[in-house]
């Protein structure tokens, strides 16, 4: 990726600074990857920001509903998404309450039911509701079916049937499970037979419909999905940085984070003098980074970010997640090319060359080091363990291949330096973090991303296959992230570096 500097000729005025840069930065929007309007379109998208002002709880609700819409396309575009029905922990106290009303309403259902004479106020409402997620399921042009539920579940007649004691239930639960047998998609079939050879009592069994009713929406919503995701896909760069601008004009603060985040990186690249925007034309050129520059700078500290300290900029929050598990899968395969690094230089000859016993204790070392990245993960200990699991594997490889095991001091050295890539400041350590660093520095910087991907730096062959399928994720993530929200990091560079308004 081009870095486009820009330099400051002495004798010419900021506001033409300004206006250069701005040009460069047009120009580099007719670039494929470098483009950060990249859906497509050669419109200039230019954000705007509203003065602050104090927010109505209305004005508050609706940023968070243009959110949610935000998030929900976000996902349906870019990712494999679905509708999860899992509910979260067993023990969340939200499951309990939700648990403890749906017992209590069966438990009410039930007693009626059980009345001499019977009473039918809750199995009504319940029939209702059920007529309605049915009515939900049909196409526009279903009358004919809509016509039949309508007359079957008309909740007029059953109500003055009710009232004579003449409501036949289970002949309305033999129709409803009828009925979602002719709408559930084919893998719900099992389910509806088992509806139809129940023979619990009438609660359960209306238990049961609601359950399989759940799933046969979370079905039609995926469906749904499936159908709305080509659409999007063409239409969702432009449709989320309007949801986006929209957010911005409710909320004027939600691009501070993100301006810090822009700043920071800008300091990073520049002296440690005043604002470029107040520096002396008198002292001649100084050196401007490009946006790009100051961009993959930007996006570089996102693979060390501190997510439990620091919140992510406005414009990531959709994939701090995902950031999260970019970082994890980093440090891993750090942690193990680290190791193999140490046992290699250790052993030396009698293990050089053998890619069996390389691939086998790699996979060992990760999976005894996953979830390192938990805060109460010991990590020196559980490189003790390491150490002892990789001093057996070794002595079986050796014993095969005639040569003699290791020795205990050799062993004891092999533990100690292991358990020292620990240290933060451990030089292994240090150097295979750097040479990580500068790989996705060079996907960043590069137009050609395709074959930057296979040109692992030296010292990282061991986790290579694995480093390519991160850096592949990751400059996914930063090209859509560009594609979106580029316009709005063009105007916060440029007020940045000339402090326009």
């Amino acid at each position: 990726m081009p870095l486009n500097d820009e330099r400051a000729n002495s004798s010419s005025r900021s506001e033409d600074q300004s206006s250069d840069v701005e040009s460069s930065l047009t120009s580099d929007q007719d670039c494929s990857r470098d483009s950060f309007n990249s859906d497509g379109s050669s419109k200039q998208s230019t954000p705007s920001s509203s003065p602050p002002k104090t927010l109505s709880l209305d004005e508050v609700m609706e940023a968070g509903r243009e959110l949610f819409n935000l998030k929900l396309a976000h996902e349906i575009a870019n990712f494999d998404f679905h509708l999860d029905l899992n509910r979260g922990p067993q023990n969340s106290l939200l499951n309990a309450v939700r648990d403890n009303v749906q017992k209590a309403y069966w438990d009410i259902l039930e007693t009626e039911l059980n009345d001499d004479p019977p009473e039918y106020q809750h199995a009504i409402k319940l029939l209702e509701e059920i007529r309605e997620i049915l009515l939900s399921f049909l196409n526009p042009g279903a009358n004919r079916m809509r016509t039949q539920i309508m007359e079957v579940l008309d909740m007029d007649l059953i109500r003055q049937q009710a009232e004579n004691e003449a409501v036949d239930i289970q002949r309305l639960a033999s129709y409803i499970i009828t009925t979602m047998g002719k709408m559930c998609a084919p893998v719900r079939d099992g389910e509806i037979r088992k509806l139809q050879e129940s023979t619990d009592n009438i609660v359960t069994l209306f238990k049961e419909i609601f359950r399989v009713l759940n799933l046969m929406r979370a079905d039609h919503v995926s469906l749904t999905i499936q159908s709305l995701k080509p659409l999007l896909q063409r239409n969702g760069v432009q449709y989320e940085r309007e949801t986006f601008q929209g957010i911005l004009d409710k909320t004027p603060t939600a691009l501070d984070r993100t301006t810090a985040w822009i700043k920071s990186a800008l300091e990073e690249l520049l002296p440690a003098t005043v604002p470029p925007a107040k520096s002396d034309p008198r002292e001649g050129q100084q050196t401007l980074p490009g946006p790009n520059q100051i961009l993959n700078t930007a996006c570089l500290s996102l693979l060390t970010w501190d997510f439990s300290k620091t919140p992510v900029p406005e414009t990531w929050v959709m994939d701090e997640s995902r950031l999260e598990e970019i970082q994890r899968q980093l440090k891993l395969l750090e942690t193990v090319n680290e190791v193999l690094l140490i046992v290699n230089s250790t052993i030396r000859g009698p293990i050089q060359g053998i890619s069996s016993l390389s691939d086998c204790l790699k996979k060992m070392i990760s999976v005894l080091l996953e979830g390192m990245h938990r805060p109460d993960f010991n990590l020196e200990k559980t490189l003790e363990g390491v150490s002892a699991q990789i001093g057996c594997e070794l002595n079986k490889s050796l014993t095969v291949r005639g040569y003699p095991p290791l020795t205990p001091e050799m062993q004891t050295t092999l533990t100690g330096q292991i358990c020292s890539i620990s240290q933060k400041d451990n030089p292994i350590r240090t150097l295979v973090e750097d040479r990580v660093q500068q790989y996705f520095a060079a996907l960043l910087s590069n137009p050609n991303t395709k074959n930057k991907l296979e040109q692992v730096p030296a010292g990282l062959a061991a986790i290579k296959p694995e480093l390519i399928l991160t850096g592949k994720s990751f400059i996914f993530l930063i090209e859509n992230n560009r594609a979106v929200y580029g316009p709005f990091y063009l105007d916060i560079i440029k007020k940045l570096l000339f402090g326009s308004s």
